[in-house]
């Protein structure tokens, strides 16, 4: 299915047009049909003679429904324009058309209605300078009669051509809908419509409006029941889960966590708007109060009323209140902008913004930073090349600029301090997850116990000459751990024993008991070499030690598997024997 707009100022000519066409009747009011003006959105379809299903979206023409106009308009990729030969090109017309070009309508066809009352000639030859400077310029302009028939199979001909040309739409893509009817079918309950541009709809999908879960329960498009609706469709969906009362106009039901809602973006502006204050953003069916303050260079910050979904790309409009004309279309470039906080921030943000053209995930990476592949998708650039962690993306001077950072951070702690640790480095380089602080530990930095530390951290000269003396005197014996006085003799207390610890000299294995690194691994080569079951005193004589320290040794091998305790007194290595049965012992030393 295709949808077009049609647009232009003669309502009883549009509406005679589309009912030509199509066989129905697209003003829905009775107020509408009486006084000959449409009031509200319309809508009719049509299957063309080469079997290809065209919608309409008849919209307002008298301005003052230009509000409805836009909304219906907004999410429309075509449009069939409506000049009247009688009439003429009129104000109305160039405010429809000043708003399809901001909004990026590039697919459209004129047609001059009403032949049978005027010579076309003067209508043609209007609206083809009118059209000349914008996205519609050299559309193809149609002569017609609703009334009589005449151009009719013509007409339908160059639709048939229209559409053909139509880009294809993105049937795998997250869903926004945006709502330009609300109502309540009795039996069925909450329906709203819109027009489909992306996207796929099932029953029993779960969406999401203005912040709310709700759930499709039924789905029609040109009448007709169905189970799917794939982009582009005039589309019903019954909604459960949300009353009608919760619903109007200008929300949008949308792929949940596939969308980025704000409150600010950062917008170009053509023509450069040049202007701070009030004014009304169009968007999709959605008309929304914000405030405009002007970056510089055709750019601007928009500060919204109410959150919307937005992404980077997406085409807009601002008309000023009171004004019978359309102010600036917008180009939406960022909608998670960080805020302007110092003295000429938005000089800076504009001449940001200025450099790039329509921005990808590499320009929004240069903007923020780091992202997530989610948060780029949902900001509508999604991620290219390969994440830093996870699914991290960053830009690569910002990265290296955050290692430094890193860097400079851990270096200015005390010597003996006991590092940083991810959380904290995190919230001092400002990044949201710890993976990322991780991800930075590079030489000359290293990770050790979840802290971040100098690579190689060397010891003060103290400290490493009273590590000299204990490594000399465990050489010689090596599980004759120092009792606490005599590390407070070698000064080896508090920070000082924890940064010989932290840079790996010496190993802890319990409560003031301090051996060398490999203290463990030996314990269970020479435990291995005994019978088996052993008792604490055949572990104690064989390792040369204290009863103390030969407890805390056994205790962290029973923790890691090398030994395991099958009686109050009796161990076996399961290094060597498995779970096999204990050998018997070939002593008969006394117990």
């Amino acid at each position: 299915m295709h949808v077009i707009a049609t647009a232009g100022h003669i309502d009883h000519g549009k509406s005679t047009l589309v009912r030509a066409l199509t066989g129905m009747e697209p003003d829905r009011w009775a107020e509408e049909k009486r006084r000959g003006m449409t009031i509200d959105l319309g809508f009719a379809w049509r299957t063309l003679p080469g079997g290809e299903r065209i919608a309409f979206v008849d919209v307002p023409g008298h301005e003052r429904f230009v509000t409805n106009m836009l909304a219906g308009v907004g999410p429309v990729p075509a449009v069939m324009f409506v000049v009247a030969a009688d009439g003429g090109w009129q104000a109305q017309s160039a405010e429809h058309l000043a708003a399809l070009d901001a909004l990026g309508v590039r697919h459209g066809l004129v047609v001059v209605t009403r032949c049978d009352l005027a010579d076309p000639v003067p209508a043609v030859r209007q609206a083809r300078e009118r059209l000349d400077g914008t996205g519609l310029a050299g559309a193809e302009i149609m002569t017609v009669s609703g009334l009589t028939g005449a151009g009719l199979p013509e007409l339908e001909g160059a639709l048939a051509e229209l559409v053909a040309g139509l880009p294809s739409p993105d049937v795998e893509g997250a869903v926004r809908l945006w709502i330009d009817r609300v109502f309540t079918v009795k039996g069925a309950g909450t329906v709203v419509t819109g027009t489909l541009t992306q996207g796929t709809l099932r029953i029993g999908d779960e969406l999401d409006v203005d912040g709310h879960r709700v759930r499709v329960r039924g789905l029609q498009t040109l009448n007709r029941e169905a189970d799917v609706v794939h982009a582009t469709a005039r589309v019903a969906v019954n909604l459960r889960g949300v009353d009608r009362a919760a619903l109007s106009r200008g929300m949008a039901l949308v792929t949940p966590d596939a969308w980025l809602r704000t409150q600010v973006a950062d917008v170009r502006l053509a023509p450069d708007a040049g202007r701070r204050g009030a004014a009304t953003l169009h968007v999709g069916s959605a008309a929304v109060p914000v405030q405009v303050r002007a970056l510089g260079a055709g750019t601007a910050r928009l500060t919204f009323d109410r959150a919307l979904p937005l992404r980077t790309g997406d085409r807009a409009l601002l008309r000023e209140p009171g004004r019978h004309e359309i102010t600036a279309g917008v180009h939406v470039l960022d909608v998670r902008p960080a805020p302007l906080r110092r003295r000429g921030a938005a000089a800076a943000r504009a001449a940001e913004l200025g450099e790039a053209g329509l921005p990808d995930a590499v320009t929004l990476l240069r903007w923020h930073g780091v992202l997530s592949g989610a948060e780029l998708s949902a900001m509508g650039c999604p991620p290219a090349g390969e994440p830093v962690t996870g699914d991290w993306f960053a830009d690569p001077e910002h990265w290296s600029a955050l290692r430094r950072s890193l860097a400079d951070h851990v270096a200015r702690r005390p010597p003996l301090d006991p590092g940083v640790t991810l959380e904290a480095a995190a919230q001092v380089l400002g990044l949201p997850d710890r993976r990322l602080v991780e991800a930075l530990v590079a030489p000359p930095l290293a990770l050790r116990s979840g802290r971040v530390v100098p690579a190689g951290d060397a010891l003060p000269a103290p400290i490493a000459r009273a590590v000299a003396e204990l490594t000399a005197h465990l050489g010689e014996r090596p599980f004759d751990a120092p009792t606490p006085e005599r590390l407070a003799e070698l000064g080896l207390t508090g920070k000082a024993l924890a940064a010989a610890v932290r840079s790996g000299a010496l190993t802890s294995i319990g409560k003031n008991v301090v051996l060398l690194p490999d203290a463990l691994d030996r314990a269970a080569d020479t435990l291995a070499r005994l019978a088996s079951p052993f008792t604490v005193r055949d572990a104690r004589l064989a390792l040369a030690t204290s009863r103390r320290v030969v407890l805390s040794l056994l205790e962290r091998l029973d923790a890691r598997g090398v030994t395991r305790r099958i009686s109050d007194d009796l161990r076996i290595c399961q290094a060597r024997h498995g779970s096999a049965t204990p050998a018997a012992r070939t002593d008969d030393r006394p117990r």
